[in-house]
């Protein structure tokens, strides 16, 4: 049999949490944010339970004629815009749309040879200090795009910093406002950060309730794939997020160690008693990180123990203290949601890991099994049936 660890995407509750941003989100249109192969989940693997959204953002060119391929026919933006010359062409081919940030780009699309005029988005460096243009050189950038033939709408576009902290978005919001309040276009501003936490009813715009983000069009990313951007402020459940992504294994062997029995490489942990230890099968060759230290929160059978002792390459122990039952063949959840509804965040287990949940999905490794929900419910109902026939 293949070795026991499977990672299992949740379509259902991918739309739980596009549903949450869109209704955060109020009267604007939602981007849904694919690049980074999904943020690991895989691109082909999310699509229906993020086809309900108004477009997909992303990276690369790949990645939009992957989506392109699977029937949608929406928008589509590239977040970074295009990296040379003859990748305009291809944003014709696929009809993208796509951010211009530097003046090389508005040099492309002056020499590209098109009878189709492109819909770009113009970015400004608001504070973020990565891309776009600074305040004082964002009108002449438009006025430059605005007089090109290749040029269809411009729509305004900008991205914060801090919106998942205590700095918030207001500054920001005054920097790009004061620039672009008589420039016509759309307007897109706010990531899941935003989203979530600075939206504001286009109804109530200026009601003196504080400062509150207006936007055309919303990028959620890490939203929709049920991590909370202001992790530990707000857990996922607080926006009712649900894990989009759940990797378990199964434990396939224990240990009965003695008082002052050490476990793992370098003995870092040394038991202060008798213990029972599940060795688990996942390390971090399967994408678990290694700085996990003792402690770290695992579902065993759904219920909550911790990590003892260093990750290995393939193999993590964990404490079955409060699981004597537990044993081989138990169903280990790293991180999401166990066979008895019991959640364990990825942001909790990241920040053990001294990261955040992007890392943690984005990090999952190749070797790891990954299949929908459906998919692995299909499985498990078959497997059941041949098992009761040989009874």
């Amino acid at each position: 049999m293949p070795r026991p660890i499977l990672a299992t995407i949740h379509t259902q509750a991918l739309r739980n949490n596009l549903a949450q941003a869109r209704q955060r989100a109020f009267d604007a249109r939602v981007w849904a944010v694919v690049k980074a192969n999904a943020y690991g989940h895989g691109i082909e693997r999310v699509f229906e339970g993020l086809r309900g959204a108004d477009g997909f953002a992303l990276l690369d060119l790949n990645e939009a004629q992957r989506v392109r391929d699977l029937g949608w026919r929406g928008p589509i933006l590239l977040l970074e815009g295009v990296f040379e010359l003859r990748d305009l062409e291809l944003c014709s081919r696929l009809d993208l749309w796509h951010t211009v940030h530097c003046d090389a780009q508005i040099d492309m699309l002056a020499a590209h040879k098109t009878n189709l005029p492109q819909r770009v988005f113009l970015k400004m460096n608001s504070g973020m200090n990565r891309l776009g243009f600074a305040p004082e050189r964002y009108r002449s950038a438009w006025t430059r795009l605005n007089a090109l033939p290749q040029v269809d709408e411009i729509s305004l576009m900008t991205h914060f910093s801090d919106a998942d902290g205590p700095a918030g978005v207001a500054a920001q919001v005054e920097v790009f406002d004061s620039v672009t309040h008589d420039l016509p276009g759309e307007r897109s501003l706010s990531n899941s950060a935003a989203t979530l936490r600075h939206s504001a009813d286009p109804a109530q715009a200026g009601a003196g309730s504080g400062v509150g983000v207006v936007s055309d069009w919303v990028r959620p990313g890490i939203a929709l794939y049920g991590s909370a951007p202001d992790f530990p402020g707000h857990r996922a459940a607080d926006w009712g997020l649900q894990p989009g992504m759940t990797l378990a294994a199964k434990m396939i062997a224990t240990q009965s160690i003695s008082t002052r029995a050490s476990v793992g490489y370098g003995s870092s942990f040394v038991a202060p008693g008798p213990m029972q230890i599940g060795v688990v099968a996942c390390g971090y060759a399967d994408g678990y990180p290694r700085i996990c230290p003792t402690g770290t929160p695992v579902l065993v059978d759904g219920v909550r123990t911790r990590t003892v002792g260093r990750v290995s390459m393939d193999m993590v122990t964990v404490d079955l203290t409060p699981l004597p039952q537990a044993g081989l063949g138990s169903e280990v959840t790293l991180w999401g949601r166990a066979a008895n509804g019991a959640v364990l965040d990825i942001d909790e287990v990241a920040a053990c890991a001294q990261t955040v949940g992007y890392e943690l999905m984005c990090g999952l490794a190749s070797r790891v099994p990954v299949v929908l929900e459906e998919q692995r419910d299909t499985v498990h109902a078959h497997n059941a049936r041949e098992k009761s026939k040989n009874l």
